[in-house]
């Protein structure tokens, strides 16, 4: 298997000095956010994890391997190429065995951050139950790599287009710790707050990393949620936000579209209708994230 991983540079020499690491995925860079905004984000995202006392490695699949960490040049790839491959779970084998550039989800960047012995993940949003998915049985993969793989994912709480209270049921059952940090309600991605309260929050990094350090001690599989919420100066009103969402539901509908096409569709949808303003918002959102997440690194490696 060690064939099929290979390390940037500065990734492998943070694991040979047993620095903290902090994992960052793809799909954000080849389908979250147009060019060239998605490769200044994510270089961006990388230096605020610097700053904050770790080592970014952002996860890709190219020429058959699972990369820990990308050059300038592969970000650049990965956020200029038209074809890049979405992904999940399911899509691993293929795109290793054919040797095709994929970006990955956050259910397949868990999986490769546990392979690497990373144990945090930042992201922009965890995907979840889809609204209406008592028809369509439409679960995101994120929810069952939770409760397989012991990494800890920091996100502003679910993609706001999914339906928020059947996510945290699901992550329930599932037996997945959704921790708020700094807060006490689940935050829905462009806004701080989503009307659902969660059993338990922390002030610090520190009080994180030993909840998820007694977690895996205890054996436990699995992982869990940092519910991080977006910064209060860049949150979108919810009453305008929930408009908006609607009317991209509607139209996603009309237009036949389901499965995977339909958060790129939405959120791409959700970005037309709000006139770039949700763009901005992801944008600081990440990056919120992957501060709390390099603390969080920096806390779990001091145990």
């Amino acid at each position: 298997m060690t064939a099929m991983i290979s390390y940037s540079k500065e990734v492998q020499e943070a694991m040979d000095q047993k620095k903290p690491v902090v994992a960052l995925e793809s799909t954000i860079i080849s389908h979250g956010m147009p060019y060239p905004q998605n490769v200044e984000t994510a270089r961006i995202v990388e230096q605020i994890i610097r700053d904050n006392g770790a080592v970014p490695a952002t996860i890709a699949i190219m020429d058959g391997q699972i990369k820990i960490g990308l050059s300038d040049e592969e970000l650049e790839l990965l956020g200029n190429s038209p074809d890049v491959a979405k992904v999940s779970r399911r899509d691993l084998g293929q795109l290793i065995a054919t040797k095709k550039i994929g970006a990955t989800t956050v259910a397949a960047t868990m999986i490769c951050a546990e392979l690497a012995g990373i144990r945090v993940f930042a992201t922009g949003g965890i995907g979840g139950v889809h609204r209406g998915a008592e028809t369509t049985m439409d679960i995101s993969a994120d929810l069952e790599e939770l409760a397989t793989t012991g990494v800890a994912v920091v996100c502003a709480g679910a993609k706001s287009i999914l339906d928020i209270g059947l996510t945290l049921e699901y992550l329930e059952t599932k037996g997945v710790p959704v921790i708020g940090y700094q807060t006490e309600e689940m935050p829905a991605f462009y806004t701080r707050s989503s009307g659902f309260g969660l059993t338990f929050s922390a002030e610090n990094p520190e009080v994180l990393a030993q909840v998820l350090k007694a977690q895996w001690d205890l054996g436990l599989k699995g992982g869990a949620v940092v519910a991080n919420p977006i910064p209060a100066e860049h949150a979108l009103e919810d009453a305008f936000i929930n408009g908006i969402i609607d009317r991209a539901m509607a139209e996603a509908e009309e237009n036949g579209i389901k499965g995977k096409d339909t958060t790129p569709f939405l959120l791409g949808k959700v970005k037309e209708l709000t006139e770039g303003t949700s763009l901005v918002a992801n944008i600081e959102l990440v990056k919120h994230n992957a501060e709390v997440g390099a603390k969080l690194a920096v806390a779990y490696n001091q145990l």
